[in-house]
């Protein structure tokens, strides 16, 4: 499913509306592609970027060809270093932000309007080419634009304002029946909740390695008087080349605990390499700094050992899965996450190694195992990452804006729904450093499934003592977060253990 052109001009209030939004904007009725009235977009303004103003090292070049105007903005090589373009729409709406830039390979960088931070303005052509930041909420009026240094080394040719989509089309009402045919009921349930309130509310989510009793769930329930309804979990501990350095862990456990007292468990596995292949420290191992790993000569049969010790690192991860299906716990299950990103060992070979590998994992798991109580998380961060349809669920994204930004994260919520080939898939927010604004979500269309907050400096620091952080979600706007109506906490939550079976996820 891609999503149709459909501009319209929706109030703030009208879209906070809630369910009458989400039903305009995902009925999925009206007009299709090929229609002779299908939305064409309009550039509603060009912006020359060497006009804007700057600060730090910012300024105007003219050394790299293909530019309109007289020059380009460039120069954003150090923190503090960005570009602000004013930008006049001429009524309240929805609109593309079509930037035109150019850098030397992938680079990303902060992008704000009015204050406020949408996803990262992404370039990875030498020449300029068009880098869109999607359907930005603007009213009628001046606004500012501010491109800020993130990764840096990007040139910015022109800006363009453009009509955009304001018809969400069918995104919300997703796939349901799980990719594996033997899921288990509890699997079936769950992924009929999600469905349920897909579109309309979120789930509160957040990482504590020590489970729901924690540093991170404490300090959240200290702000908050709640507690989230997902728990992120990670294998790391399990891997063996950890396990032959004295590593245990107790995330099963926690795991089992959670779910029987209500709540919905998520894990990921941050993989450390077969000790062969580690370097110093062994225990970033998964990191591919610190590795000699090479997946691509493993998946091509060239190191025949580095397959066989692979499978014996899945086997591991295996019996603790199975731990957890004798307890009869779905797990939402994101293995081989941020692929595209290259700093894992599994992301370092490119995406058909990867993609070999995660259905290979796919297959043993399900197949071999028998582990049925999976639903599988894919987080590959990349379209061209994605394994197929017939392997994936729901589709996470990993966004650490910054500080203090709570944007609905609208441009990759968009790309993260048209990375499935031929079918809708659920969408969530499976790792963030700020929780993003409930209402902007409803606003924006961004709806996410859940989020799922990563611990540590993100929420209590990096000490042993229990205080909230308030350097990247204030806890201020966490306790307003909470408490809207859009999110669900724990003790919200229907008991998932009896949840009724929609007839489309069975």
């Amino acid at each position: 499913m891609k999503r149709r052109k459909c501009f319209a001009n929706l109030s703030y209030m009208g879209a906070l509306l809630g369910a009458a939004m989400l039903t305009a904007c995902g009925s999925g009725e009206g007009r299709t592609a090929g229609d002779e009235s299908a939305f064409v977009p309009e550039t509603v303004a060009v912006y020359e970027a060497e006009d804007g103003s700057f600060s730090g090292n910012a300024g105007v070049g003219s050394s790299r060809g293909g530019y309109s105007g007289s020059g380009y903005a460039t120069g954003l090589e150090a923190d503090g270093d960005s570009i602000s373009i004013t930008v006049n729409s001429p009524e309240e709406g929805f609109y593309d932000l079509v930037f035109f830039c150019a850098s030397s390979d992938h680079k990303e960088n902060f992008v704000t309007v009015d204050g406020l931070g949408y996803n990262n303005l992404v370039s990875e052509s030498s020449t300029f080419t068009e880098c869109p930041i999607e359907r930005v909420y603007l009213k009628e009026g001046a606004h500012e634009v501010i491109v800020s240094k993130s990764w840096g080394y990007m040139d910015i040719d022109r800006l363009e304002l453009r009509t955009c989509d304001a018809d969400m089309g069918g995104i919300f009402r997703p796939v349901v029946k799980p990719v594996n045919p033997n899921a288990s009921d509890n699997v079936r349930r769950l992924m009929s909740y999600l469905a349920d309130i897909y579109g309309k509310q979120t789930l509160s989510g957040q990482f504590c390695d020590t489970g729901w009793h924690g540093k991170e769930f404490t300090v959240v329930n200290k702000v908050t008087g709640k507690n989230p309804a997902v728990l992120g979990l990670d294998f790391i501990e399990y891997s063996p080349s950890r396990v032959a350095n004295g590593s245990t862990s107790r995330a099963t456990d926690f795991a089992i605990d959670f779910w029987k007292n209500g709540g919905i468990v998520n894990f990921c596995w941050h993989w450390n390499a077969p000790e062969k292949y580690l370097k110093d420290p062994w225990y970033s191992g998964f990191y591919t700094q610190y590795t000699t790993i090479n997946l691509k000569k493993i998946m091509n049969g060239e190191d025949e050992e580095g397959y066989e010790l692979l499978m014996e690192d899945i086997d591991a991860i295996a019996q603790q899965l199975l731990i957890l299906q004798e307890n009869d716990v779905p797990v939402i299950w994101r293995p081989l996450h941020e692929a595209s990103g290259g700093w894992f060992w599994w992301g370092a070979s490119g995406p058909e190694a990867y993609k070999q590998l995660y259905i290979l994992l796919y297959d043993k798991l399900t197949n071999e195992y028998g582990l049925n109580n999976l639903i599988w998380l894919w987080n590959g961060q990349s379209a061209a990452w994605y394994p197929g349809d017939q392997y994936v669920d729901i589709i996470g994204w990993d966004i650490y804006p910054g500080e203090h930004e709570y944007g609905s994260q609208i441009g990759t919520f968009l790309k993260s729904v048209e990375c499935s080939e031929n079918e809708t898939k659920m969408v969530v927010l499976s790792e963030n450093g700020c929780v993003p604004d409930p209402e902007l979500m409803l606003r924006d269309g961004a709806m996410w499934g859940y989020w799922c907050t990563w611990g540590g400096e993100f929420v209590a620091g990096n000490t042993a003592v229990y205080v909230y952080s308030d350097q990247y979600t204030e806890s201020e706007a966490l306790a307003k977060f909470y408490e809207n109506d859009i999110v669900i906490t724990l003790d919200e939550l229907p008991d998932l253990k009896t949840y009724p079976i929609r007839e489309d996820a069975k």
